[in-house]
């Protein structure tokens, strides 16, 4: 039975990956978590099927002509050393890993209020010209590699909101990207936690498998939805998933 559960909840993960840009994590860290994997190993075990589910999400919204190569390509460089760095720094934080889960559910709160506020692209518009350049695209590289390799988050919670206000992309642009970063952040973030024996296989694998379409279908809802209606998805459906995530933890704790 936990197989099928997690082979549904990475079918579910896949789904909201596509939409949301985030990786997909804040929906399968919680949900490991609540089949019985300790903190930890929450956050190692979701890492390996953000690369499957980011790959297939981001060829989606390449076909459609949404993916920023070179802001990809930036963020993944810059943010490689980060994500190999906190991965380390995961174990060195008390709590045994449930202080982690609590920031990580503050961290996809404060992503589900960033995007209901971002500007519609006409008002970004109005407020100047995009913002890509190096230095700010390095700084999102690196803050982005710190969520993936500290929360196993793939750092989409930071890329989506930073790519819509402080780069001013249009949502679905910043969604794609967002996908494309994520998914090479996760691989070295991966590689440090599987060495560090982070990583339940048992689960890990199963939710390889199901992400995939999942992300597909997530993609191609986010291409077809409006640009506000897909801003107000995104928002209230991270901002359920942090408060229950947030909830359980901190019962936990005490």
């Amino acid at each position: 039975m936990s197989v099928v559960a997690t082979l549904v909840l990475g079918l579910g993960t896949g789904l909201l990956s596509g939409m949301f840009g985030v990786g997909g994590a804040v929906v399968s860290t919680p949900g490991i978590r609540a089949l019985g994997v300790g903190p930890l190993e929450a956050v190692g075990t979701t890492i390996p099927a953000i690369i499957p589910s980011a790959l297939a999400g981001s060829l989606r919204y390449h076909r459609d002509g949404l993916l920023e190569l070179r802001i990809v390509a930036w963020v993944a460089i810059s943010g490689a050393a980060a994500a190999v760095g906190t991965s380390f720094l995961a174990h060195a934080i008390p709590g045994d890993g449930h202080w982690l889960m609590v920031m990580t559910a503050v961290m996809v709160l404060w992503t589900s209020i960033r995007v209901a506020r971002a500007q519609a692209p006409e008002r970004r518009a109005a407020a100047g010209p995009r913002r890509d350049t190096p230095g700010r695209l390095a700084v999102c590289g690196v803050g982005a590699g710190s969520m993936s390799g500290l929360l196993g988050l793939g750092g989409g919670v930071i890329l989506v909101p930073a790519f819509l206000e402080w780069l001013h992309l249009p949502i679905k642009r910043a969604v794609g990207s967002s996908l494309a970063c994520v998914g090479l952040l996760a691989v070295p973030s991966g590689i440090t936690h599987a060495f560090l024996g982070d990583i339940d296989w048992a689960f890990a694998l199963p939710l390889a498998v199901t992400v995939v379409p999942g992300a597909r279908i997530g993609a191609h809802l986010a291409i077809r939805s409006s640009d506000r209606a897909l801003r107000i998805i995104v928002a209230a459906g991270l901002a359920v998933i942090a408060v229950v995530y947030a909830t359980r933890e901190i019962t936990l704790l005490g």
